[in-house]
């Protein structure tokens, strides 16, 4: 298994928790953004650079991502096209996104879209709190106990 991390929006704390788990399991990890993203020096950890531009990581992402791979993301469309793949997808609140629930997630994205469209303030999301972080932490560590298997 390979973890790919949509890195332009990722925080910082879920790269640091990406980084521990890399380096404990061993897995492969790429942080894909369109500018440069420090990581650690880890023979399984790199970062990889694409030209910016609307969805160019993802693109990427989606091109290189395989069947069993997980995909850290908050974009939802992202998400959908890497399950379409065969590959699991964490966002950065601990929710896995599973083929049963990406549609209805699509939906709702979509409405939310439709409603900034016209004019509608919907606001953000909320800043990532310690129960967030904590529910990635446990989803990441069941994900990776079970591909070690």
């Amino acid at each position: 298994m390979h973890i790919w991390v949509d890195a332009d929006a990722c925080p910082k704390v879920i790269k640091e928790t990406l980084f521990r788990a890399a380096t404990r399991t061993g897995f492969d990890l790429t942080l894909v953004a369109n500018h440069n993203i420090p990581v650690p020096s880890a023979a399984n950890i790199r970062s990889l650079r694409v030209e910016s531009g609307f969805d160019v990581a993802d693109d990427e992402i989606v091109q290189r991502v395989n069947t069993g791979d997980l995909v850290i993301t908050a974009d939802i469309p992202l998400a959908s096209e890497v399950i379409d793949k065969g590959a699991q997808a964490l966002n950065p609140r601990g929710e896995l996104y599973t083929p049963e629930t990406i549609k209805a997630r699509l939906n709702i994205r979509d409405f939310m879209d439709t409603l900034r469209s016209s004019g509608i303030q919907t606001g953000g999301p909320s800043a990532l709190s310690q129960t967030d972080r904590r529910e990635f932490a446990n989803q990441l560590d069941r994900i990776l106990a079970k591909a070690k298997r």
